[in-house]
């Protein structure tokens, strides 16, 4: 059965909207909230040499927002390599663990993400944080996100993120809505009433076919032009009027 974490029993009462009529608010993590794609790119290519070969700039951007399965499918395809299902496991784990030590020295914000951030909280909107990365990593870039607001929950306040979904608790990953949808269920907020920011094809694919405004803000993936999807060059400058206006034009459209 799949794992929901939400972190206050307020979370659980239905609603159509957010308080005062805004919406929720769903991030990514990863190339949206913090720059930890890069240690997912070091990790890859650090494999890729193990393997013999070199992660070229091109798979390296089709990987970006995906499984671990899928990135790996990439990767092996790019180098030119065959690997047994036990050893896709422990190249899997390998990259997992070089991704933990980096995460492990702290993690940087992308621009206008924790600004964003920190107005989605004092406007007391729903919030969760929705990735494909596992629990493991997950908590370990949060305890640095925690930290950046003092403490969130640790100190008896509200946490960054009334829910947190990762990927190793879903039935299916991005772009598959179904982690959105695990998400909105847990918050007790409908799609017309929540915007996602994401910064991968896989994810604005997954937060669309859940049924959400879609706010993104491309990393290292381009991302085309779709119905529904706002996108914009970075999180500066973006404020809760914003998001509240991608859910009323998408629920005009």
């Amino acid at each position: 059965m799949p794992v929901v974490y939400p972190r206050d029993e307020q979370v659980r009462t239905t609603v159509r909207r957010g308080p005062d009529g805004l919406p929720a608010v769903l991030f990514d993590m990863d190339g949206t909230l913090v720059e930890t794609e890069e240690c997912w790119g070091a990790a890859m290519g650090e494999l890729a040499a193990r393997l013999g070969g070199r992660l070229s700039a091109q798979a390296r951007a089709r990987t970006v927002g995906t499984s671990m399965p899928v990135a790996l499918g990439v990767l092996y395809a790019d180098v030119g390599v065959r690997r047994t299902d036990e050893q896709q496991r422990g190249d899997a784990r390998a990259i997992e663990d070089a991704v933990a030590r980096m995460v492990a020295r702290g993690v940087t914000w992308r621009p206008g993400a924790r600004e964003l951030l920190a107005a989605v909280r004092a406007a007391k909107l729903r919030t969760a944080l929705v990735t494909t990365t596992p629990r493991r990593l997950a908590d370990l870039v949060l305890a640095h996100v925690e930290r950046a607001f003092g403490g969130g929950g640790g100190g008896g306040g509200r946490p960054v993120f009334d829910v947190t979904v990762c990927g190793d608790e879903v039935p299916a990953r991005k772009p598959d809505p179904a982690p959105y949808l695990q998400a909105l269920a847990a918050l007790g907020v409908t799609a017309d009433a929540a915007v996602v920011v994401e910064d991968s094809l896989a994810g604005v694919t997954a937060g669309l076919a859940a049924g959400a405004a879609v706010l993104g803000v491309p990393s290292l993936q381009p991302l085309p032009p779709l119905p529904g999807l706002v996108l914009r060059d970075s999180l500066c400058g973006i404020g809760v009027a914003d998001l509240d206006a991608l859910v009323a034009a998408r629920a005009a459209a």
